[in-house]
């Protein structure tokens, strides 16, 4: 098992078909593909996101707190045995840095980890600060499965620094039933035809990324897959319960 710990700025930004048709280029000038993109094919990313009974995590992270945190499960294939490899991940966001840390498993011990508070044995120090920094968040919590969400992803990393990441994100499929990773990719289309532009930095934004954004018309915006997921299954919700209330 390893651990992985990221800390940066990120920067979201909204873009149709033909923004990002113009900004590749101009992208790939200073950037390369990551190596996941085999073949310059994106790849896909499978999450489970962990929440309470009353969603108060997503909820707090939606009031735009200085401090927020929240729980996954991560995989880069649909685990198809026990003993697939799947990440464990706590992210915070700390005044607009997020930090993350990562523990990488088998899908077998995350469920135990989380649902049992069993740890997998031979652990060094490292990654048993990590758990117990997870195992504190889920009794703090008491956070269950919550939300799937999965993407496509094109990952870019700068050509003379390799800690500037830039990644696109489509085809974002959400779903609340059947929450296990392991179940594969079905559901809702969260975001059709958009793409989900993050700038991964950890200092300021270069120059030239600056006016490649300006040219295009590209702006920061805020936004969450989880929170964008959340806010359109309860307006879903009341909506369905309104409906019950005339009839």
């Amino acid at each position: 098992m390893a651990i992985t710990t990221f800390k940066r700025y990120e920067k979201k930004f909204m873009l149709n078909e033909a923004q990002y048709k113009a900004v590749m280029p101009g992208l790939m000038e200073y950037m390369r593909l990551d190596r996941n993109c085999k073949d310059g094919r994106d790849y896909t990313i499978y999450n489970i996101y962990y929440d309470t009974d009353n969603s108060s995590i997503i909820r707090q992270s939606l009031s735009k707190p200085y401090y927020k945190e929240k729980l996954r499960m991560r995989s880069y294939s649909v685990p198809t045995s026990p003993d697939s490899e799947v990440f464990l991940e706590l992210k915070k966001k700390i005044g607009g840095i997020v930090t993350k840390r990562r523990a990488v498993l088998t899908l077998s011990e995350a469920y135990q980890f989380l649902d049992y508070g069993i740890r997998p044995q031979n652990m060094d120090y490292i990654n048993t600060q990590v758990l117990n920094e997870i195992a504190f968040f889920v009794t703090t919590h008491a956070v269950k499965p919550a939300t799937y969400i999965s993407y496509k992803r094109i990952a870019l990393f700068g050509k003379d620094d390799s800690d500037f990441r830039i990644t696109f994100d489509r085809n974002i499929i959400t779903r609340r039933e059947e929450l296990g990773i392991e179940k594969g990719r079905f559901g809702t289309d969260l975001l059709p035809g958009k793409y989900l532009m993050e700038v991964k930095v950890s200092a300021a934004f270069p120059v030239w990324l600056a006016n490649l954004l300006s040219e295009n018309q590209i702006y920061k915006t805020s936004f969450s897959k989880y929170g964008k997921e959340y806010t359109e299954n309860l307006l879903k919700h009341e909506k369905t319960y309104d409906l019950q209330k005339a009839v």
